[in-house]
């Protein structure tokens, strides 16, 4: 099971998918290469699979957009690290600590357990408003499919997707206070605060990942400057 790239593909395609659809709509002679319009095009390759895989897991185009703005997976662990290393100091009164361990500068066996505490973040907060039926896991399963064909993956992705929502079991996956940075600011770029069960969502993980005020506020202000 390789978390990693899909993951990563995931959230860069993201960025070409709402590109495509917002250069459709300024010259509509021009078919969008993205969304689920661009699947049915043979031409169109696993990039525009994967921006309508994660458009259609998280149910609204404003999430989509918001988090193509902010690039792949190491872009996601380089703004938490900082937000992070920014709530040491004022903290601590200390200079920040060593160079983020991203993503891409661990080894591969870290990686992945990297990628899967983020991956897991990100189907949840997207269930956290409830718009996930049976039928739609249907298709988003298919699309994830499309994607990636890897047997393991496909089956802990439905597990994912099948499971009641948990804030407790999503923390276990926390396994370093770093992680967990990054693990509430993916569920921060997937969510929409203005919505009140996914609101009440992100507050009970950010308690289950044991973040306090001043650093949901660093992580919140990270996301406002990116």
């Amino acid at each position: 099971m390789k978390i990693q790239g899909f993951l990563d593909q995931l959230l860069k395609s993201a960025g070409g998918d709402a590109n495509a659809n917002t250069n459709a709509n300024a010259n509509p002679a021009k078919p969008a290469a993205g969304g689920l319009g661009g699947m049915l095009n043979a031409d169109f390759g696993k990039g525009a699979l994967a921006g309508g895989a994660l458009g259609l897991l998280l149910g609204k185009n404003k999430s989509t957009r918001k988090i193509a703005t902010y690039g792949g997976l190491a872009a996601i662990g380089v703004m938490a690290y900082k937000a992070y290393g920014d709530y040491q100091q004022q903290q601590q009164g200390a200079a920040a600590g060593n160079k983020p361990k991203t993503v891409d500068l661990l080894p591969p066996p870290q990686a992945e357990i990297h990628s899967q505490a983020i991956l897991t973040a990100l189907v949840a907060a997207a269930k956290a408003d409830g718009h996930i039926d049976a039928r739609e896991r249907q298709v988003i399963e298919g699309e994830f499919s499309r994607v990636n064909q890897d047997a393991e993956l496909q089956q802990w992705l439905k597990a994912e997707l099948e499971k009641p929502l948990d804030p407790a079991e999503v923390a276990r996956a926390a396994t370093t206070p770093e992680i967990a940075s990054e693990m509430y600011l993916a569920s921060l770029m997937a969510a929409d605060e203005q919505n009140f069960m996914e609101r009440a969502y992100l507050d009970e993980l950010a308690r289950e990942l044991k973040l306090d005020d001043a650093l949901k506020l660093r992580l919140k202000q990270q996301l406002g400057q990116a």
